[in-house]
C-alpha cells in the first residue's frame, strides 16, 4: 500500500525558515510529478509548487523567490525549502505525488500526504 509521509512542519517566527519533506513508501513502478499544496483555515486548498520528473518547477506567485521545491528520486522524496516566511504562509501543507503503479500501467494515480501544519507568527 502506497503511503506519503510528511515531516518538517512547525511554528516559526516571520522571516524564519522551514524545510518540509515528503517520502513515499510502498510498491509502485515510478514517480512522475510531485507537488506541494496548502490549505489555510476557511480557504480552499491551493497549489504552492510542483516539480516534474524532468525537474521543471512551477511556483505560486506569492512564494516565488522564497520557496524552493526539489526532489530526490533515489529516496522517493520531495522537499520544500521555505525561507522568509510570512504569517500568510500559515496553513496545513500537503504533498502530492503522481505514481505509475506498474510497468504495464496505462495511467498514473495521485496520492496525498496526511498534511503538516506550518504556523508563522508575526
Amino acid at each position: 500500500q502506497v503511503q506519503l509521509v510528511e515531516s518538517g512542519g512547525g511554528l516559526v517566527q516571520a522571516g524564519g525558515s522551514l524545510r518540509l519533506s515528503c517520502a513515499a513508501s510502498g510498491k509502485f513502478f515510478s514517480i512522475n510529478d510531485m507537488g506541494w499544496y496548502r490549505q489555510a483555515p476557511g480557504k480552499q486548498r491551493e497549489l504552492v509548487a510542483t516539480i516534474t520528473w524532468a525537474d521543471m518547477t512551477n511556483y505560486e506567485d506569492s512564494v516565488k523567490g522564497r520557496f524552493t521545491i526539489s526532489r530526490d528520486n533515489a529516496k522517493k522524496t520531495v522537499y520544500l525549502q521555505m525561507n522568509a516566511l510570512k504569517p500568510e504562509d500559515t496553513a496545513v501543507y500537503y504533498c502530492k505525488m503522481s505514481l505509475t503503479p506498474t510497468y504495464y500501467s496505462s495511467r498514473n494515480i495521485d496520492y496525498w500526504g496526511q498534511g503538516t501544519q506550518v504556523t508563522v507568527s508575526s
